[in-house]
């Protein structure tokens, strides 16, 4: 009996002609997580991963693969041969490690992929079940809603299981193009830049500030929360940018209520040229539709006509709460809540505009020298890799 790690993944395996890309995507960001940990070696059998490892390292192992996004589910699985007492004694093992003497009820699933086997699945779901009861007082048999399953897999060996610890779901990074995420320093945004991540964007970062008006502090969040996204996200290059000489410049030429839908748009306009010269495909935004002044659906129209490229924005219809649930579950919460302002609340004006017209912020922009200022803004850039 050898205790193994075993891998299924979820909606990668649906992708056809892609599946091969998706899979090795998948594989080598398991790899890089649990690098660190240490595994003995890999192989695949019927569309599952199986990784050895010491079995002290398992905890710590499960845990870094629930980063990864493509995965459904994770087990710790006994493998054995295919004969009735080794899977029995390996049932026994597995229930034992995961329940104890608790009073459950249970079912037993068994998948035959060698159909050479001699039992038919629900014949030799039958046979263990007596076999359990017989061993095990404290549990009962409930087929239509037991408390746990004791999977059966019988391949080229018998796997045996019954906990299982749910992955990330989604797919593999990489798999859907790369992203330009605006990561300011609050609680949203990491949060649409994982959601993405999830459905395989690749997600690297873009943070504006306005030192000397917002503190190195502030920056340093930024970093601090991009560093905590790259846990699911993988490596990113973090730019960060100056966006003072803008603001100043809207608060000489324009009106005041204006600022939060001007800088937005040279936000995007900047955004664009990173993308252009990176290859980034969209940009993705925090946004959530009505939550403040900046996200009315008149304001989010006309911040994006500044852009040629899909903004793409995860939140748009999910509530606060949500958000912050989501965000805690990721571990960027904590962090985001710091008190350090970043350029949008430094600069937000008392009462700004909630339902911009798309003319007249043009005929403000008129008063701007746009290109220069976007060029300017472009020359103050830091890249930090995460």
């Amino acid at each position: 009996m050898k205790a193994l790690i075993s891998v299924s993944f979820g909606e990668l395996f649906l992708k056809g002609a892609n599946r091969k890309q998706f899979y090795n995507n998948a594989l080598s960001h398991i790899f890089k997580n649990i690098k660190s940990i240490g595994y003995d070696k890999y192989y695949t059998e019927s569309a599952k991963l199986y990784i050895e490892a010491d079995e002290e390292n398992f905890e710590a192992i499960i845990e870094q693969l629930q980063k990864v996004f493509g995965i459904a589910y994770i087990d710790i699985v006994y493998r054995t041969e295919k004969n009735e007492e080794d899977i029995f004694e390996a049932i026994k093992k597995s229930i034992i490690d995961a329940y104890g003497k608790k009073e459950l009820t249970f079912k037993v699933q068994t998948k035959r992929v060698d159909k050479s086997f001699k039992y038919q699945s629900p014949e030799f779901n039958m046979l263990m079940g007596d076999k359990i009861l017989d061993e095990f007082p404290n549990l009962k048999v409930d087929i239509h809603n037991p408390d746990f399953k004791v999977f059966i897999d019988i391949k080229n060996n018998a796997y045996i299981y019954s906990k299982r610890y749910a992955g990330l779901g989604g797919l593999p990074i990489g798999s859907s193009g790369n992203g330009l995420l605006m990561l300011s320093g609050g609680i949203d945004s990491p949060v649409a830049g994982y959601l993405m991540a999830k459905r395989g964007m690749k997600v690297n970062a873009l943070h504006f500030h306005s030192y000397p008006y917002t503190s190195l502090k502030a920056k340093q969040k930024a970093v601090e929360l991009a560093e905590i996204m790259s846990e699911y996200t993988g490596p990113m290059n973090l730019f960060m940018i100056n966006l003072s000489e803008i603001y100043k410049s809207i608060a000489t030429n324009c009106d005041r209520r204006e600022t939060t839908i001007l800088s937005r748009r040279f936000m995007v306009r900047i955004a664009e040229e990173l993308s252009e010269k990176y290859e980034y495909k969209a940009l993705i935004t925090g946004d959530s539709l009505g939550q403040v002044a900046s996200q009315t659906l008149e304001s989010l129209s006309v911040v994006e006509e500044a852009t040629n490229l899909p903004l793409l924005r995860p939140l748009i219809a999910m509530d606060k709460k949500d958000i912050v649930d989501l965000s805690k579950k990721i571990g960027s919460y904590e962090k985001s809540i710091e008190p350090f302002d970043d350029c949008c609340s430094i600069f937000a004006p008392d009462n700004p505009l909630t339902k911009p017209k798309l003319h007249y912020i043009k005929m403000s922009e008129e008063k701007l020298d746009i290109d220069k200022l976007v060029d300017e803004a472009l020359e103050t850039i830091e890249i930090i890799r995460i």
